[in-house]
């Protein structure tokens, strides 16, 4: 007899204006199908109010900004940040 594992998923942390729209300041996504930071982009614009995240988003994997085509896997630390702006 075999038990299963627990599902794995990618915990998000969101910052300003993300946290407001999804309503939380952390995510758990599952992992299953997401390889790259833009897969999971897409996954989180598809969730309620998700579709306030903007193209331009910040991605940090590990504390280190990530390209949308950075891999990402469960045990990683991800933030997603709004565009910043400045003056």
């Amino acid at each position: 007899m075999t038990t299963a594992s627990p599902p794995t998923v990618l915990t998000i942390r969101l910052f300003a204006r993300y946290a407001e729209l999804l309503g939380t300041d952390e995510l758990e996504v599952p992992a299953e199908g997401i390889q790259c930071v833009g897969d999971l982009l897409d996954r989180i614009r598809q969730l309620p109010g998700g579709v306030g995240i903007a193209r331009s988003a910040l991605v940090a994997v590990n504390l280190r900004q990530a390209r949308p085509d950075a891999r990402v896997q469960p045990g990683d630390e991800i933030a997603l940040l709004p565009p910043l702006a400045g003056g």
